[in-house]
């Protein structure tokens, strides 16, 4: 099995991000050996790759209330871990929204990374992207696999994301901050306590 250390400087030396690399552009993830919460997303923002801070911004401030976690717990306690499907911000559409995560990134990284974390009891899967990724038998859309989270559980917990451009959808869908934010934050509770 490769160290972290060495998994991180071969994402940096694969040609796949070498132009990231040239500008002095570390990817953005985190590992830890006692991790026991796994957040799987789309890539990092701009701000959080700007800050080399994972959900550093109005997105990650979100997620932790939805998580039920503070900012300390988040960050300082060693249970939770992050592995987006792209380690770098990915760019802006013409219309706004953030790029895809390049494909091919997250099958060649995400294996060795999570087998250097063995105690993951429960995998976030924030957004669309990371749902396809992680669950091949999934609902035809976001939102009836975000409905239907009982059936994935207990290794799985998919969500939408956490993102500001997500306002209307949280207004259409009143049961997710009812019903389903109240069920995350236990989950991640008895995790952490």
């Amino acid at each position: 099995m490769q160290s972290a250390d060495d998994i991180f400087q071969a994402i940096q030396a694969d040609s796949m991000n070498q132009s990231f690399t040239a500008q002095g552009i570390l990817p953005l993830y985190h590992v830890d050996s006692h991790a026991e919460i796994l957040l799987v997303s789309q890539a990092p923002s701009r701000q959080a790759q700007a800050s080399m801070t994972f959900w550093d911004d109005a997105s990650g401030n979100r997620l932790r209330d939805w998580m039920g976690v503070t900012k300390d717990e988040f960050y300082n306690s060693g249970k939770v871990a992050v592995l987006p499907l792209d380690f770098y911000y990915p760019g802006k559409h013409a219309h706004g929204g953030d790029l895809p995560p390049r494909k091919g990134f997250a099958e060649k990284w995400h294996a060795p990374l999570l087998a250097l974390m063995p105690n993951i009891k429960l995998t976030l899967l924030i957004g669309q992207y990371a749902q396809k990724a992680y669950l091949p038998k999934r609902e035809k859309t976001l939102t009836a696999t975000v409905a239907h989270y009982q059936d994935y559980l207990p290794a799985y917990f998919p969500l939408v994301h956490p993102s500001p451009l997500n306002y209307g959808w949280m207004h259409q869908h009143p049961w997710f901050v009812d019903d389903v934010v109240p069920e995350l934050q236990a989950q991640v509770r008895t995790i952490m306590d």
